[in-house]
């Protein structure tokens, strides 16, 4: 199971904002629960940019992107993933 750097990213960004409780050792959570790190690559941040507006949101715009690469499945609940052709599992 992979997490994307984004997914850090907009958690650390919510939590320190008041709008989400994450842990201060998010990181060492991750891992400990068996999570790999999916660092943001130049040829992700590429297609990323250049995705059809399905979705304005840009961390989500960036784990299509990964999925897209890396084939990887993106773990969601929303519907606008799917426009994009990856594979989604409902969380």
């Amino acid at each position: 199971m992979f997490v994307s750097a984004a997914t850090a990213w907009e958690i650390s960004l919510k939590s320190s904002l008041g709008k989400l409780r994450a842990p201060d050792d998010l990181a060492a959570q991750l891992e400990s629960n068996g999570f790999t790190s999916l660092p943001i690559s130049l040829a992700h941040a590429l297609v990323a940019g250049s995705l059809p507006r399905h979705h304005d949101d840009p961390f989500d715009r960036m784990l299509v992107a990964q999925a897209q690469l890396e084939e990887l499945s993106v773990v969601t609940r929303d519907f606008r993933f799917a426009a994009y052709g990856v594979h989604l599992v409902e969380a």
